[in-house]
Order: C-alpha cells, then structure tokens, then sequence
C-alpha cells in the first residue's frame, strides 16, 4: 500500500480511507485484528503518528476499535451512505485561533456578568480536570468549562456560537488528534491555565478575563506547531532513511 507524494496534512485521511476500503472490501471482516501501527507505517510509507491519527478518524467512523495492550480490531463494514468524517474536517491551528478571537470576547463580557454560583461551578470543573487523566475525560471537562463561561455572559446567541465551535471541533477527527498529541507533549500547565481565567472571572475585571484567555490558548497553538514540527522532522528522516536504503542498493548491482 502506497498512498503517494500527497498533502502531508491531508495525508491521515488518504490512509483512513485506504484502510475503510480495504475493510469494505473484505481483505478485514468484522473482529480481524489490523497489522501493528508499525507494520502500518512501514507499508504506506509514513510516520506512526499519521497512522496513529488515521486510526482516529476509522474510530469516529465506528469502522474500528482500538483495545488496550491488544491493538485495533475491526467493527464493521462501513454502511452505504454514510458520510466520510474526512469530509467535515477544520485544522486545529484554524479552530484554536477562531476560539481565541471569539472566546475571548465572551470570556471579557462574562466577567461582567459571572455570578458566584458561576465560579463555584467553574471550580468544581478545574478540580475535576486536576484529577483526571483519560483524555477522553480531560476533553469533556475542558468543553464544559469554556461553555459554562459563554453560558454565563447570560447571551443565547454567543453560548450558541461558542458551542458551534467545540463541535465542529468534534466532529474533525484530525483536529481532535492534534490537540490530543500537543497536549501530551506541551509545554504549559493545562491546569493553572485555567485557575487564571477563573481568578480574572473572579476579580470581575473584562480586560483581565480576555487576557487570561488569549495566554491559554496562544499555549495551546504554540504546542501545535511544535507538534507539526516534530511531524515534519519524522518524515525528513524517514525520506533520508529511504534515500540510504535505495542508494545503498544501487551500489549493490
């Protein structure tokens, strides 16, 4: 399997429509294991966390299931019919600098709206996140803090708009996968990122709020593009890698 010289951005999706075809095909039936993440990545020609993200998408097509300490097993055969997740699709540089510019402003009005019962609930939120470590639950929390925020500005339209956000944020399964990596492998502390625009909320201070919000999220884009960095070094090495193994067979004839 071979998918070409493609968009490297794009390059997850080819694979995970690869994979479904050869699914619907029959090659894998329902509860065949897939070849390791490895043996994936030396077949298409690319680095395991492109295989790592493909595998994400095949997941929220419900086409695969990924089990712990196992590897990944097939679930069914897609169904006619059914849309391709590749196709609602939003990079997450593009999504977190749309939540910076507009959950700014609704965390700057919130400030002048927020009640205690707001903050005591945005609390609860913070202490959940401390103590969690699945990232599914990590995700769940995260949403559910910046909609209590736009929830609290006590403005239908702007909670309206910031829960748009969060999901097409889930309905992109290469968005979902970048954030997921740049978060394990960040540099800021998740946690006290959030502490600070509950302690701007708290002082009631707009200018503060806003700030508190543009500081959590410039992190979060910062560790984006270390992510794509490290992505983009991976297959500069493997395309050297290449390059050796087939100069190395030509001074072999």
């Amino acid at each position: 399997m071979t998918t070409g010289a493609q968009d490297p951005q794009k390059l997850y999706q080819q694979i995970a429509r690869a994979i479904a075809t050869s699914i619907n095909d029959g090659r894998y039936g329902p509860g065949d294991k897939l070849p390791s993440e490895r043996e994936l990545a030396d077949d298409f020609g690319v680095s395991r966390p492109t295989i790592r993200d493909a595998m994400i998408a095949l997941e929220f097509q419900g086409l695969v299931e990924a089990r712990q300490g196992s590897g990944v097993y097939v679930n069914a055969v897609a169904a006619p019919g059914v849309d391709d997740p590749a196709e609602v699709e939003v990079g997450a540089l593009e999504l977190t600098e749309a939540r910076r510019l507009f959950e700014g402003e609704a965390c700057a009005l919130s400030a002048a709206t927020v009640t205690d019962e707001n903050l005591a609930h945005l609390d609860q939120i913070v202490g959940q996140m401390a103590r969690s470590f699945a990232p599914d639950e990590v995700e769940r929390l995260e949403q559910e803090f910046h909609l209590a925020i736009a929830r609290a500005t006590g403005n239908a339209a702007i909670e309206a708009g910031v829960e748009d956000l969060w999901t097409l944020r889930l309905q992109s399964p290469g968005c979902v996968a970048m954030l997921r990596r740049a978060r394990a492998h960040g540099g800021g502390d998740f946690v006290e990122e959030h502490r600070q625009i509950i302690a701007a909320l708290r002082q009631r201070d707009p200018k503060a709020a806003r700030q508190a919000i543009h500081v959590h999220l410039a992190q979060v884009i910062d560790d984006l593009l270390a992510v794509t960095e490290l992505d983009a070094l991976q297959q500069t090495r493997q395309k050297m890698a290449e390059q050796r193994r087939e100069l190395a067979r030509r001074t072999e004839i």
